[in-house]
C-alpha cells in the first residue's frame, strides 16, 4: 500500500491499525534545536481523544504518545521524530458478526477489491483511528511554524443547522463539547445529535479552519499551491466530502465587484478590504487569515440496517455495532488544524530554503 506521506520538505508517514497493537508516525524534516517534548505533543492528542463527552465514541484511548527518536536533550536533532501511540481499548469482537459483510458508506468493498483482503476489526488503516497519528504530526509542525502562526478550528455546522457567523466567539469553543463558537447554537446542538444518536443514526457537519499570523509569499504557483496542498490534506481526512477556500462555492454567486478583494494603503502598508480568497492568490498566502472549510458525511457505522451484500456475493442486511461517533466532524475539527498546520510548515520551510 502506498501513499502513507503526506508533505515534502515538512513530511510524516502514519502507520498501524484501528485494532493493531499500536498507531504512530514518523516526522521527517523537522530543523534541528527545535525544543520538543512529549507534552508539547500531548496536548492536542487530548483535543482529539475518544469517550471525552457522551456525543462521541466511548471507545477509552488514552492516546499517551512516546518520542521515539529525532530528540535529544528536550530539542529536535534534525533527524526523523518516530512518535508511537498505543491501542488499549480494542474490541475487535464487536466486528465478528460482520467480517463476511460489506459495510455501505465504508470502505469494505473497496479495500477488499483492490488487495484481496481487508482489515474487518474497525477498518484497519481505514479507520478514523488513524488521524491520531495526523495530530502528532500536526503538533510538530506547530513548533516548526513557530509562535507568531495560530491555527484554529470550529464546527459551524451539524446537519442542516448552521452557527451565525455575527456570534461567532472562539472563548465558546472550550465551553462546549462541540468545538463551536456559538453559544446559542451549541445549545440547540445537544438536543439535536442526542435524538440523532438515540435513533441509532449519525449526521454530517462542515468544519472550519482559520490561520492566522500566516506571512505573504508561502505557496508556490501552478501545481503546488497553497490551497491545493491544504484542499488535499482536508481531503485525506476520513469522511470528508469537500473542501473550499475563502468564499468557495459561495463564490460563484458573486459578481466580480463583490468577490474582488479591493486593496487600500493602512499605516502605510498594504491592506485588504475583504477576504474572499480565504488569503490565497495565485496559490501564494497574501498575509491575511487562511480560511478553509471542509465537509464530512455521517458516520457509516450506524445500528440502522442497510442493505448490502456478503463477500461471496449474497444480498443480506448489515447494522453496525460497537462503540462509533454520532457526528464524526466533532473530533475532525483537531485533525482538520492538524493538516493545515502540516501544509503552512512544509510551505514555509520550501519559502526559506528557496527565497531566503
Amino acid at each position: 500500500m502506498s501513499g502513507n506521506s503526506f508533505g515534502h520538505l515538512f513530511q510524516f508517514t502514519t502507520f498501524g491499525e484501528s485494532h493493531g497493537p499500536a498507531i504512530g508516525c514518523v516526522v521527517d524534516g523537522t530543523p534541528p534545536n527545535i525544543p520538543l517534548s512529549e507534552e508539547d505533543i500531548q496536548v492536542w492528542l487530548d483535543k482529539r481523544k475518544p469517550g471525552q463527552s457522551r456525543f462521541t465514541t466511548q471507545r477509552q484511548e488514552a492516546d499517551q504518545v512516546r518520542i521515539l527518536s529525532g530528540v535529544f536533550e528536550g530539542k529536535t536533532t534534525g533527524t526523523p521524530i518516530a512518535l508511537l501511540i498505543e491501542n488499549t481499548d480494542q474490541r475487535s469482537k464487536d466486528y465478528e458478526e460482520i467480517k463476511d459483510l460489506y459495510r455501505p458508506g465504508h470502505a469494505d468493498y473497496t479495500y477488499h477489491q483492490k488487495y484481496g483482503n481487508r482489515d474487518y476489526r474497525g477498518s484497519g488503516r481505514a479507520s478514523a483511528r488513524e488521524t491520531a497519528s495526523r495530530v502528532a504530526a500536526g503538533a510538530i509542525a506547530r513548533k516548526v511554524l513557530g509562535e507568531t502562526i495560530d491555527v484554529r478550528g470550529a464546527l459551524v455546522q451539524m446537519g442542516p443547522h448552521k452557527i451565525d457567523h455575527e456570534k461567532w466567539d472562539w472563548a465558546e469553543i472550550d465551553n462546549n463539547p462541540f468545538w463551536c463558537p456559538d453559544a446559542e447554537m451549541a445549545k440547540s446542538w445537544e438536543s439535536y445529535l442526542d435524538g440523532i444518536r438515540k435513533e441509532g443514526s449519525s449526521i454530517g457537519a462542515v468544519i472550519e479552519i482559520v490561520a492566522r499570523g500566516v506571512p505573504v509569499g508561502l505557496g508556490n504557483p501552478v501545481y503546488d499551491k497553497m490551497d491545493a496542498d491544504i484542499a488535499k490534506g482536508l481531503m485525506s481526512i476520513n469522511a470528508a466530502k469537500g473542501v473550499e477556500i475563502g468564499a468557495g462555492f459561495g463564490a460563484a454567486e458573486l459578481s466580480g465587484e463583490e468577490n474582488a478583494d479591493e486593496m487600500r494603503m493602512v499605516d502605510g502598508r498594504p491592506a485588504f478590504l475583504s477576504n474572499n480568497a480565504g488569503g490565497i492568490l495565485g496559490g501564494i498566502s497574501t498575509g491575511q487569515d487562511i480560511v478553509a472549510r471542509f465537509a464530512v458525511k455521517p458516520t457509516s457505522s450506524i445500528t440502522t440496517p442497510r442493505r448490502t451484500i456478503t463477500t461471496t456475493g449474497e444480498e443480506t442486511e448489515v447494522s453496525t455495532k460497537g462503540r462509533h461517533d454520532p457526528c464524526v466532524g466533532i473530533r475532525g475539527v483537531p485533525v482538520g488544524e492538524a493538516m493545515v498546520a502540516c501544509v503552512l510548515a512544509d510551505h514555509m520551510l520550501r519559502h526559506k530554503a528557496q527565497c531566503r
